[in-house]
């Protein structure tokens, strides 16, 4: 599991990070309460973006299905 202060360039791919930066979440720890759903509706933030988030640690199962 990734640091929850690491940026999340460290983890995902630019495209993501910056998706996800746009939205406000700048850090792993930002995205806890944050949707599945919610994240692939980030233009440039894909199924291979959650897929490692998903590993990572940020999302809970109870998000996932959300």
């Amino acid at each position: 599991m990734a640091d929850s202060s690491a940026p999340l360039l460290a983890i995902v791919g630019r495209p993501a990070a910056r998706a996800c930066e746009s939205a406000g979440y700048r850090a792993i720890a930002d995205l806890e309460g944050a949707s599945e759903r919610q994240l692939l509706a980030l233009h440039g933030l894909g199924p291979r973006a959650i897929k490692i988030l998903r590993c990572q640690g940020p999302l809970s199962s109870a998000q996932r299905r959300s």
